[in-house]
């Protein structure tokens, strides 16, 4: 097979099951006005994080690298009327492209941006939880792949058993089987996926896909008891 089969079996995949509505393609839009990467979450794959939201019955979800808010509203959208998420975003331009899409899908008042460097944004999520203990039921971290470890270190600091982590990106291309690889973002995949085999509190897979997105992959991990 090759990329265009491959764009072919997503779009029809997409056409069927996760058609967009105008808030989803007005984002894609407006992200690609602004001239935001296209990094984004394709759609079949946006639909995947609802329905794990939906069957964590999550109602509070906490996403690692917004962009313009494509996959926050997926997200987003499958919390319960009182829920409530937190993305995290380096970029203030990023971030302000993400507010007005996530404005337009009515989602401004349930999602949170909280603009900065993410490990100092997750420092002082850590704060907030040492004193008002409120875990995340979902967390999916899709930022720099140099600091997935990282990442998914405070991710186990803020949920509880029974939580779920979603964490994209890790087959690079193939190269996340490079033990000799020097590329900052294969070593942060490699050692993420690393502490999910090694931690106790954590049960985890990784999946490899194809698609409009290439060849890549993302990991599961459910956090235990």
């Amino acid at each position: 097979m090759n990329q265009q089969q491959w764009n072919s079996v997503d779009d029809y995949f997409t056409d069927l099951l996760a058609p967009p509505d105008e808030a989803l393609a007005a984002t894609l839009r407006d992200s690609d006005a602004a001239g935001l990467p296209h990094i984004n979450v394709a759609p079949n794959q946006g639909k995947l994080l609802h329905l794990l939201a939906q069957l964590q019955g999550a109602r509070r979800i906490l996403e690692i690298g917004t962009l313009g808010g494509y996959s926050t509203i997926w997200l987003a959208r499958a919390l319960p009327a009182d829920g409530r998420l937190i993305t995290l975003e380096f970029r203030p331009e990023h971030a302000d492209v993400a507010r007005g899409n996530l404005a337009r899908a009515g989602l401004d008042k349930t999602v949170e941006i909280r603009v900065g460097p993410a490990l100092d944004s997750l420092t002082a999520l850590g704060a907030e939880h040492a004193t008002r203990p409120e875990p995340f039921d979902l967390v999916f971290i899709d930022a720099d792949k140099a600091n997935n470890r990282h990442y998914l270190e405070w991710a186990i600091e803020l949920t509880r058993p029974g939580s779920l982590i979603v964490l994209d990106n890790v087959v690079r291309g193939g190269a996340v089987t490079d033990a000799t690889s020097t590329d900052p973002s294969v070593l942060g995949t490699r050692a993420a996926l690393e502490l999910m085999a090694e931690h106790p509190k954590l049960s985890a897979t990784a999946v490899q896909t194809v698609g409009t997105k290439g060849y890549d992959g993302f990991a599961l991990a459910r956090v235990l008891a």
